[in-house]
């Protein structure tokens, strides 16, 4: 029998981020996914391709939670879009009241300090609550800044630095994700523990993200913490799985590209 991971997570209908890439992410490792969707998200093709965003009840995620954990021994579980603080509230409570050993939070922060109502509710509600609950944090590089208090994120060091800040804040194992944002020919991100700081690289495809990059290195930690990785392990073979998915992007009619993880071999 496969080892199983819980993502939970929004829903993007067109396939290329969210549960469906968790999903997909899990499966292209030998881990069995089970979800428990926060909200459903649908990009508007008639609005310059912005969110549509529906939350799902909080009782409702919280029964999703107690159905897949109740069939399945489930000891590794990665954090996605909650997108609300009523959602965060339901989710805390939920992984409160088990014990995983494994929580990979995907810091999803919305709030770009323009608009200080939601959006910062949101944020500051997954600071206080979800945080203390993660094992191991994926910022990318605006995350990273928020989370370290640092000023800006503009090299290497920057984000070495940004890492151990947010290690020592937050006690977590910390896989920033310096991208293609970074200058230099490599996407580098940096993985620390407190102990071990390890640059994981790969050279640059192109210099624009690609929709769903961030949800399939944390969903691919967490497929591999959940079939017994190291933490470092499964972040090297993270970095193995986005560049696949990325140098085989899926197109479409958007101004964006896709994520593919469908041809990776381990």
């Amino acid at each position: 029998m496969a080892h199983v991971a819980l993502s939970i997570a929004g829903s993007e209908a067109t396939g290329g981020a969210g549960a469906q890439t968790d999903l997909k992410t899990f499966h292209q490792l030998g881990t069995f996914g089970t979800v428990a969707l926060t909200c459903i998200v649908s990009f508007d093709p008639k609005n310059d391709w912005n969110h549509r965003f529906v939350p799902v009840d909080p009782q409702v995620i919280r029964d999703q939670i107690e159905a897949t954990t109740a069939l399945h021994d489930i000891d590794t579980v990665k954090i996605g879009m909650l997108g609300s603080p009523t959602t965060i509230d339901a989710v805390a409570a939920s992984l409160r009241e088990r014990s995983f050993t494994n929580v990979v939070l995907d810091p999803v922060l919305i709030c770009k300090g323009q608009e200080p109502g939601a959006a910062l509710d949101t944020d500051n509600a997954l600071k206080e609550q979800m945080l203390p609950l993660a094992t191991v944090v994926t910022p990318n590089v605006f995350e990273s800044t928020v989370l370290s208090g640092l000023e800006k994120i503009e090299t290497l060091e920057d984000l070495k630095e940004a890492a151990k800040r947010i290690h020592e804040l937050h006690g977590t194992v910390v896989v920033a994700k310096g991208g293609a944002e970074l200058p230099g020919e490599d996407a580098v991100d940096v993985f620390y523990d407190g102990e071990q700081m390890v640059e994981l690289r790969s050279p640059k495809i192109g210099e624009h993200r690609v929709s769903g990059a961030g949800c399939t290195v944390a969903a691919a930690i967490t497929a591999e913490l959940a079939k017994g990785a190291t933490p470092l392990e499964a972040a090297q073979t993270a970095k193995k799985v986005v560049t696949h998915s990325i140098e085989n992007r899926q197109g479409g009619h958007a101004p964006f590209e896709a994520v593919y993880q469908g041809g990776f071999q381990a």
